[in-house]
């Protein structure tokens, strides 16, 4: 191994959280180890930014950049401020995804507070302040992101769904359970990385990023050194240059002991 990071990107539930949310020691202190040394570490993850400077905030980073809301919100951090961001029209995706779909339920982000909802999400899946509206209200305006969640859906028959509907005017990223993020044409977590490189002068070639879900295909793809956590669909692992361990096996910590 030869490679040696400029910059580490890191996503965010399922590399450096578990499904708990909780930081393993294992992975906590190879982050630490490894931004002592004074390599930056930047968190990219589809959480909105109270959610995403948590977790900065518990791993002891240094002052710094954050990639929020899949690369459409980018923050800095001590103190926080909103850098960058990106908006959408999603009015016309969420329409026909709730003609399918009547039930769902619909969360657009306010930057830097939380979200407006149609009705309240199960405990526990989006973080911030929490504001009841209905949808007509919630995607007149242009938004930086749009959550659709199906509870009671088979995550793969709503993946299937959702791919037929054929939304070719906004990204779209299908997590493991019944969740659509929809997100604005050409923005990804690798859209974000890139304005947090130009920003720093860092080449694509010189970032290692890890992630385990499909929203971070467009990252690892990007990146010069793109690795999946081993519990990730087939869709990220062909597109990585390695796979580490799951999360449960501090995966995380594995690949980053490389560079400490």
């Amino acid at each position: 191994m030869t490679f040696s990071p400029k910059l580490i990107a890191l996503d965010v539930d399922g590399t450096l959280v578990d499904a708990r949310n909780e930081i393993s020691p294992a992975v906590g202190a190879a982050v630490r180890t490894v931004a002592d040394t004074g390599t930056p570490i930047v968190v990219a993850t589809g959480r909105a930014v109270p959610g995403a400077v948590e977790v900065c905030e518990r791993l002891g980073l240094p002052d710094g950049m954050a990639v929020c809301s899949n690369g459409a919100v980018l923050v800095g951090y001590r103190p926080v401020e909103v850098l960058h961001s990106v908006t959408f029209d999603a009015s016309e995706a969420v329409r026909r995804v709730l003609t399918e779909v009547p039930d769902a339920f619909v969360a657009v982000e306010e930057i830097g507070v939380g979200y407006r909802v149609n009705r309240p999400f199960p405990s526990g899946e989006i973080a911030g302040t929490i504001t009841l509206d209905d949808v007509e209200s919630l995607i007149a305006e242009p938004v930086t992101r749009v959550i659709i969640r199906a509870t009671d859906h088979d995550p793969h028959e709503f993946h299937a769904l959702v791919e037929e509907l054929g939304l070719t005017d906004t990204n779209y990223y299908i997590g493991y359970t019944a969740w659509l993020d929809l997100a604005p044409l050409g923005v990804s977590k690798a859209s974000g990385l890139a304005w947090v490189c130009e920003r720093l002068g860092i080449a694509a070639e010189d970032v290692l990023a890890v992630g385990d879900g499909r929203n971070d295909i467009e990252m690892l793809r990007w990146a010069g050194r793109g690795v999946a956590m081993g519990h990730a669909p087939n869709e990220l692992a062909d597109v990585a240059d390695d796979v580490t361990g799951t999360v449960a096996e501090d995966g995380l910590a594995t690949e980053l002991s490389r560079y400490a």
